[in-house]
């Protein structure tokens, strides 16, 4: 049995990957349940959380002797979710490719809604995203496991800085234009309605 401490780009998927378990081993762990019902996703934790390793279980699996018998790993991927707008409007429907730590992984086409829905490599750090045809393409880097908790300010500052609100200098000017543009009251302070709005329009 051992400890994880968290570190910046950390999530379940590369601790698991880390330690060989699947993440709902990790997640679902009553030893885990404290950071569970804290943190609520388990793609968005904090340095210096804890997360419970157990000891790894020995599995056994009967075979015919003097015969060739193969055997598979399991691997669980970790999943990238990005919405792209311009002006607040989706990029629906457009070409794209993704490159993860520098090596091509993936093309596609963004949906009506204008997400990229991937798996990716659960210890993957960084990702490049091209998206549009050729003489016409956007480029998007992306650092994984970078977001901190909804209930931290760095949290939601985190969030409307990649929303492109103001929030370098005072973080409740930035507060209270999205809460403005939301329709919400304007109070400069995050509540659970502002909270709620917010993972609603960044998507965690």
């Amino acid at each position: 049995m051992a400890k994880h401490t968290v570190r910046q780009g950390d999530c379940i998927s590369s601790i698991g990957d880390k330690y060989g378990f699947f993440p709902d081993t990790l997640w679902n762990h009553a030893e885990n349940t404290q950071l569970k019902q804290k943190r609520k996703d388990p793609n968005v934790l904090l340095a210096g959380d804890e997360v419970f390793i157990p000891d790894k279980q020995e599995k056994t699996e009967s075979c015919a002797t003097e015969q060739k018998h193969r055997f598979r790993k399991k691997g669980v991927p970790a999943k990238m979710k990005v919405r792209l707008l311009v002006d607040d409007e989706p990029q629906a429907n457009e070409p794209y490719q993704l490159i993860i730590d520098g090596v091509f992984w993936k093309e596609g086409t963004t949906d009506g809604n204008g997400f990229v829905k991937e798996p990716i490599p659960p210890n993957a750090r960084e990702g490049e995203l091209i998206v549009g045809k050729n003489g016409k393409q956007d480029r998007y880097q992306i650092s994984f496991g970078t977001v901190e908790p909804l209930d931290t300010e760095e949290g939601v500052r985190g969030r409307l800085r990649n929303l492109g609100y103001p929030v370098d200098k005072d973080l409740s000017e930035g507060i209270r234009a999205f809460q403005k543009k939301e329709g919400l009251e304007v109070t400069g302070k995050v509540d659970d309605a502002t909270r709620s709005k917010l993972k609603e329009r960044f998507g965690q």
